[in-house]
């Protein structure tokens, strides 16, 4: 795991304003889980860690409202499944090794 010391003051202050304003009030974010989905999931393209983080959010989002998991449990399932595919997939190159 990744050490986010150095942004951690203004990472928590814009988690706290981010969660407030979107009234999601009972959600303390794992930010150190997303940072470094983000940026293993960045190594397969670089564009790949905001998207991860937002498929996960959103997957765990529908798991807690459905009741299937808390907030917190549903988020770290579905980050484990996002890893999971980042460890096993090769990053993308272009048209390196294909037929094309």
């Amino acid at each position: 795991m990744t050490n986010h010391d150095d942004r951690e003051p203004e990472l928590r202050d814009w988690s706290r304003q981010l969660t407030q304003a979107l009234q999601i009030l009972d959600l303390q974010v794992d930010r150190n889980l997303l940072l470094d989905l983000a940026a293993e999931s960045s190594a397969v393209s670089p564009s790949a860690g905001p998207i991860s983080t937002f498929v996960v959010g959103y997957a765990a989002g529908l798991a807690a409202a459905t009741g299937e998991k808390n907030a917190t449990a549903a988020v770290e399932t579905a980050a484990a499944v996002a890893r999971q595919i980042c460890a096993t997939s090769t990053p993308r190159t272009g048209w390196v090794d294909t037929a094309q």
